[in-house]
């Protein structure tokens, strides 16, 4: 097709042609575009309501405990509501999430390892009264399977994942128990080392070098239980420790890639390597210093610095104080708002990975009330965003369907064979 230039002088058109000619020009490319953008929204709305949708990591019962916070009933996220219940679920479109079981660092003795196992008994039990007060909206879910049945009856699946290995002692029997409470992933450590691993973020620096001894026996106790191994929050030497025990793949349940933010957090591109190369899954984490380099927010780090200070770095606490701190840290993060990345920023991580090691090894794990907040996802109603985005950036259906949740079922049913 051949265009003519409205201002060339071998045509004459009078300026009152070209005017309006310009409008109607003007109009059908808006239009053109804005019914290319919609379609793009109805694609990426319908592919969101097919595909089994899984978040690896929230910390939502942590909000359990808190005096008038109802799970059943849709919370203000800008009001120490949290960042999921059971009705945002619904409109955010997530058909399963992993609960975290976590208990926080502590002393490293027999009574201390007495008080954390019975912390983390107590956070199973109000998981499971969560899921059990409210059958019409949720059931718990203990096999890869259970996800996709739960989904056709219109529920939300709950899976629990235990954060932090500290809980169990020296005690294996302790992953039975937990194992058959319904956790099916064990986080090694959190932020410091433990009697299991070091932490990647130990201020003390490592310890064990990696994997302790007993650590060793951590991980293959749990290939036998069919319970997943995450490797999120461990060093890098305790990550190829963990390699070399395993016999099944493992997961990073809320990690992202350190080549495009610098975190020990985050896993290298060697790591990443390693980890397709043992058949894992590393399950992006929304948490925005994890995703991008922010720059620094002096007022808000020097508050949130004192009250760890006041608070022995959130380590050996009570449930009260607990509760004391979330409070506070709610009020700290209203006074002092932090600043936060974007959906494209996470779908970068996302295309290095898939260009790095393929889109079979990479998941969503939010850390919803963890800390996991993007500026166009700030709580479960916004994850149709990253669907949206993978859309814009060509991700087919079936690729979607694998960084959604068929990545991530793939690592969990290998862990059922294997314990079988």
């Amino acid at each position: 097709m051949t265009f003519f230039n409205l201002y060339s002088p071998e045509k004459s058109i009078r300026p009152a042609t070209c005017y309006f000619l310009g409008i109607f020009l003007s109009l059908a490319i808006i239009t053109s575009c804005k019914s290319a953008e919609d379609r793009m929204i109805r694609k990426a709305e319908q592919i969101h309501r097919e595909v089994l949708t899984i978040d690896s990591h929230v910390d939502t019962p942590l909000l359990l405990f808190r005096e008038g916070y109802d799970i059943a009933r849709r919370n203000d996220p800008y009001n120490r509501g949290g960042k999921l219940d059971y009705p945002r679920m619904v409109e955010g479109g997530l058909d399963a999430a992993f609960f975290a079981v976590f208990v926080g660092q502590g002393a490293r003795n027999p009574e201390a390892y007495d008080i954390a196992r019975d912390r983390a008994l107590n956070i199973f039990d109000m998981i499971h009264r969560a899921i059990d007060d409210n059958p019409e909206f949720a059931e718990l879910a203990l096999t890869a399977d259970d996800a996709y049945r739960i989904q056709a009856e219109g529920k939300r699946a709950i899976y629990i994942g235990v954060e932090n290995g500290y809980p169990i002692g020296y005690d294996l029997s302790v992953l039975r128990t937990f194992y058959d409470l319904g956790g099916r992933y064990l986080g090694l450590s959190h932020s410091r080392n433990n009697q299991i691993c070091d932490s990647s973020t130990d201020r003390d620096g490592e310890e064990h070098g990696g994997l302790s001894d007993f650590g060793s026996k951590v991980v293959k106790e749990c290939n036998k239980l069919g319970m997943m191994v995450d490797v999120s929050h461990i060093s890098d030497k305790a990550f190829y420790d963990v390699l070399r025990v395993t016999e099944a793949p493992v997961i990073a349940s809320h990690s992202n890639a350190r080549a495009l933010c610098d975190h020990p957090r985050n896993l290298d591109d060697d790591m990443l390597k390693a980890l397709a190369e043992n058949g894992g899954v590393i399950q992006l984490c929304i948490l925005s210093s994890y995703v991008k380099d922010l720059g620094a927010n002096p007022k808000r780090d020097s508050a949130f610095a004192d009250l760890r200070a006041r608070y022995n770095n959130f380590e050996d606490l009570s449930d009260e104080e607990m509760d004391d701190v979330r409070r506070q840290w709610g009020e700290l993060d209203r006074k002092y708002p932090s600043k936060l990345a974007t959906v494209s920023d996470l779908a970068d991580h996302i295309d290095h990975i898939v260009q790095l090691i393929g889109i079979d090894h990479v998941g969503i794990g939010t850390d919803f009330d963890g800390g996991g907040a993007l500026a166009d996802c700030y709580d479960v109603t916004e994850l149709g965003n990253i669907t949206l985005e993978l859309v814009r950036r060509g991700y087919s259906k079936s690729n979607i369907e694998k960084i959604w949740s068929g990545n991530f079922m793939r690592v969990f049913r290998a862990a059922e064979a294997i314990a079988h």
